[in-house]
């Protein structure tokens, strides 16, 4: 069996190592202004003490991050809420499967949520080595109870890297015993269109030869995870992203822009968020071992498929729709001269009605997001239409679910 020093290279810090850890990250001067930027309230000094404190991972998150983001939600959001009803949180171990809002914030809520909902632990969170070019990032997010995920590897590497990172995630549930996060595909749905990518199950399936993938799976008790904001704050960085890539292929992020990602879906306005979990996925992949007991590794592929379409099911369906969205589907209509609308024919239980009032917020909040885009030749059609994109998408994606029911 696996110990946690055969994860070494990619595990969160261990207790016995964060004194040393804390010293080297409160002595970066970028972390101090960082800190400082997002936590304008608490003086660093009396920030640096209250680290130096904790003697665990999670004692650090219920310390520094509970109180942090109940704080952020305070200032910056009109409220959030989590429906565990499913799920037997106090005494089972998950493997949580979400669509991709914040670079921050969605395992930071969810480990809020867990724990105000009972939960003993809170979540171990998959983030990408890409977001941690700075050193200080890495530092936090490993003393937050993350775990790197290698990306950008030749082929030989990333399956290595891939079977590494399977066997630490299932060391992490059926071992520790603790939750993790990971989100559905490799980065964020620029436009809300979230599908899962097949590659991640695969991952998280990979076995030695005497378990067969559907097992493999069921070991992580996986479940689907939908997150919902009424206001993404990053809505306007997106478009501008999306616009700088159509003008030049081969336009890539910088540091910086990750830096500014994280900063903005932190303190940017979120209206209401909701989170809410599907069943765990358990009995469907017991139900589908039947089929694929003699699986040849074509027959494999298209499982991995079926699981990411029921994954991607689950939380369509699971969505939390606003106004917002509504208004951003008819809107998007209106300009594609398509004269759809979404609100009508189906099921008044199923629908999200909007006022003029919505319509009138929502216009408003739209024209000023384009206002902050600064672009030298700056498409203001496109930019309006990927920003209601944004916004439409996971509303088309529910109706799309529930008139199939």
């Amino acid at each position: 069996m696996n110990s946690i020093h055969d994860f070494d290279d990619i595990r969160p810090f261990l207790p016995e190592e964060l004194p040393g850890v804390y010293a080297q990250l409160l002595s970066d001067e970028q972390f101090r202004k960082v800190a400082t930027m997002v936590m304008p309230d608490i003086p660093f000094n009396t920030l640096a003490e209250l680290i130096q404190t904790c003697k665990s991972n999670l004692e650090f998150q219920l310390k520094i991050g509970h109180s942090f983001v109940a704080q952020l939600l305070q200032q910056h959001s009109s409220g959030a809420s989590a429906d565990f009803a499913t799920l037997d949180i106090v005494n089972q171990r998950y493997t949580f499967i979400s669509n991709h809002r914040d670079i921050v914030l969605d395992s930071a809520i969810l480990a809020k949520m867990l724990v105000d909902n009972g939960c003993p632990t809170t979540c171990e969170i998959a983030i990408g080595d890409n977001l941690l070019s700075l050193p200080w990032v890495e530092k936090l997010v490993r003393i937050n109870k993350s775990f790197v995920v290698h990306r950008s590897l030749p082929p030989r590497e990333m399956l290595l890297a891939s079977q590494h990172l399977c066997e630490y995630i299932h060391y992490v549930v059926n071992h520790k015993p603790d939750n993790v996060w990971i989100a559905q595909r490799e980065g964020r749905a620029k436009d809300s269109d979230d599908r899962t990518q097949p590659a991640i199950v695969k991952m998280l399936a990979m076995a030695p030869r005497h378990l067969k993938p559907l097992q493999r799976l069921a070991e992580l008790h996986i479940v689907p995870l939908a997150i919902a904001y009424e206001y993404d704050p990053c809505d306007y960085l997106k478009a501008r992203e999306m616009q700088l890539r159509r003008d030049n292929p081969t336009w890539k992020k910088s540091a910086a822009d990750d830096v500014q990602s994280m900063h903005t879906g932190i303190v940017g306005k979120k209206g209401r968020i909701a989170y809410r979990c599907a069943p765990c996925l358990d009995s469907l992949l017991h139900d589908m071992q039947q089929d694929y007991d003699n699986a040849d590794k074509h027959t494999q592929h298209a499982l991995y498929e079926q699981v990411a379409a029921r994954i991607d099911h689950e939380i369509h369906s699971n969505y939390t729709i606003f106004p917002n969205n509504a208004v951003a589907l008819d809107w998007l209509c209106d300009l594609q001269h398509d004269n759809t609308r979404y609100t009508d024919g189906v099921e008044t239980n199923r629908i999200c009605r909007y006022t003029s009032a919505d319509v009138n917020s929502f216009q408003a909040y739209i024209r000023q997001q384009l206002q902050r885009i600064d672009l030298p030749q700056k498409d203001e059609h496109f930019l309006l239409c990927k920003l209601l994109t944004m916004y439409a998408n996971p509303y088309k994606n529910y109706l799309h679910c529930h008139q199939q029911a």
